[in-house]
């Protein structure tokens, strides 16, 4: 526990010697808390273990921070984060630290539920899901709630049924004489939800999946910004079907 000593040390010193640090509240910490999560996640994507320990180290001083702030007002402390949290992790896992048995990672997602709902006693399973989430990270966190008390799909193929149902319904909508933006902005809705319920049964992270993806994009189409320079030429002053060759080719 050296090392940890020593960080809580220096967000002290920060906070009593910084200028900035010392103006910091709990509530101007918040984009920056959010900032270095994000940019621990496109770590943990790149799998470069020395982004990846820098990043957490980051998302940690967050929390160092803030425990700092609330220890200065008696609230709590950094050592009660972490006892609370190692008590909470073993109460929640009876099968490890108790005599308790689990057969799959499905039936402990179940219990995880239960015993969730039965510690902070709530009018819905799904309140208290950030609704901040990222649109995909949530549908996909609502389906897997639901999904554990048994409200869920049986089997992938029915899923499938869906998002085709979900694409005949949006469709319909683009096709109407007069559309609506509001409605074909409602079923377009439906469909993503759809698409992020299906990741689900895969074992897949929609979030993650639509990360990559993009990544990928952005990647290729620096390529082909590229080999247009080579050729000396212009984005703007190519055809669809010019850029669509060259595209494919890269593909």
């Amino acid at each position: 526990m050296k090392e940890t000593k020593r960080l809580l040390k220096v967000v002290h010193d920060l906070r009593t010697q910084c200028p900035w640090d010392k103006k910091q509240t709990h509530k101007t910490l918040i984009p920056y808390l959010l900032e270095e999560a994000n940019e621990a996640a496109d770590a943990l994507l790149s799998g470069k273990p020395e982004a990846m320990r820098e990043e957490l180290g980051d998302v940690l001083l967050q929390v160092a921070l803030h425990a700092e702030l609330a220890s200065e007002k008696k609230r709590f402390t950094f050592e009660d984060v972490a006892k609370g949290l190692a008590e909470k992790m073993i109460r929640r896992h009876p099968h490890i630290y108790g005599g308790t048995k689990v057969k799959s990672a499905a039936e402990q997602t179940k219990r995880w539920t239960e015993m969730k709902a039965k510690e902070r006693p709530k009018n819905s399973l799904l309140d208290g899901t950030p609704k901040g989430l990222p649109a995909l990270q949530l549908a996909q966190r609502y389906g897997e709630i639901v999904g554990s008390v048994g409200f869920d799909w049986d089997e992938t193929s029915q899923v499938f049924r869906k998002v085709r149902e979900e694409i005949r319904e949006l469709d319909a909508e683009i096709k109407r004489k007069k559309q609506k933006r509001s409605d074909m902005e409602m079923e377009l809705g439906d469909l993503l939800f759809t698409v992020c319920q299906l990741a689900r049964h895969l074992g897949l992270n929609a979030e993650i999946a639509l990360k990559q993806s993009s990544s990928k994009f952005q990647k290729r189409f620096s390529r082909l910004e590229r080999e247009l320079k080579q050729s000396g030429k212009r984005i703007q002053d190519c055809s669809a079907r010019e850029l669509d060759a060259i595209w494919r080719e890269l593909k």
